[in-house]
């Protein structure tokens, strides 16, 4: 009977294989983690009408396979609420197979929103950006090692090493600026996005890249995706301090110092950044405020399809 319900798929990605669950059928299978166990598996899911595939976000080795799996209903799972649901649920034991149940049925139980797959392009960016946000750690650990030095040698050295990346990213954002010139619809997305006060064309770069979302979602959602929705903490009487926490910290990143112009040369941003330090704030809350502020502002203008304007008084 369970063969003829719609099925929930849960899938742990490893960097070899791929172990699937098809639940409440309880049906498992294992598939390399190549285009040909892609598609077999995607043979094996055809037996069935399937409501969601989740899995987790595992980096580089789920790319492929959500390449893959474009046309079915998809869903991306954060690892941590995983395994959280698996010990929830009483499972301490942690297998691949056990994984793939967990999966599936946390899936079914907690009915995530289904999010169209990213394409090729979008796919190719995302991997570009991660690649630039390498070398940018790179660059920062050069950095702080550059003081400790003392010996001729190793003082050209590390100079040659961080010209090297230097270069590296200097070819990279010019990468992703030409690969975002050649699609139309992702050239528009940059120009509303970098339009707004604050945001240059290099946040903008990145935004268009780890944000696809923008402008699908509603404000509350897109805050929340990039982690910048504060977590209420609240017991009876008792009320503490919110907080932000999960969410894409990629994105924090880029909207960071883009945020601390923004509460200068924004007027409207620099209003509430005002606001929320005369009201005692402190600076940190205050630039992450900014942060959210700059986050829906560009969801809600690439939803309305339109260009940034200063408010006149």
């Amino acid at each position: 009977m369970c063969d003829t319900l719609p099925q929930t798929i849960g899938i742990d990605i490893s960097k070899a294989t791929l172990d699937a669950h098809a639940y409440p059928a309880g049906s498992n299978q294992q598939f390399a983690n190549t285009a040909r166990g892609h598609k077999a598996l995607i043979t094996w899911l055809g037996q069935w009408s399937v409501e969601r595939v989740a899995y987790e976000a595992t980096g580089a080795y789920h790319r492929e396979l959500e390449q893959a799996l474009a046309d079915l209903p998809c869903v991306k799972l954060n690892p941590a609420r995983a395994r959280r649901f698996a010990q929830a649920a009483g499972t301490l034991a942690k297998t691949d197979r056990i994984d793939a149940v967990m999966l599936a049925r946390m899936a079914s139980t907690m009915q995530p929103p289904v999010r169209p797959a990213i394409n090729p392009e979008q796919a190719r960016l995302a991997e570009l950006i991660s690649a630039r946000d390498g070398l940018m750690r790179d660059r920062t650990a050069l950095k702080n090692q550059e003081k400790n030095l003392t010996i001729p040698l190793l003082k050209r050295q590390h100079k040659l090493r961080l010209n090297q990346i230097d270069q590296h990213i200097i070819a990279l954002d010019a990468e992703l600026a030409a690969s975002i010139a050649a699609d139309p619809q992702l050239a528009r997305r940059h120009e509303i996005i970098s339009s707004i006060a604050g945001l240059g064309p290099r946040t903008a770069n990145q935004l268009v890249a780890i944000m696809p979302e923008l402008g699908s979602l509603d404000n509350k959602q897109a805050a929340s995706l990039a982690g910048l929705a504060p977590v209420a903490r609240q017991s009876g009487q008792w009320k503490g301090r919110s907080f932000i926490q999960g969410g894409r910290a990629n994105v924090r990143r880029a909207l960071y110092m883009p945020a601390l112009v923004a509460a200068r040369f924004n007027p409207d941003l620099r209003e509430k950044y005002q606001h929320f330090i005369a009201s005692g704030k402190p600076a940190k809350i205050a630039i992450v405020a900014v942060m959210r502020k700059l986050l829906v502002t560009a969801n809600a203008l690439v939803k309305a399809d339109r260009i940034w304007v200063e408010k006149r008084a």
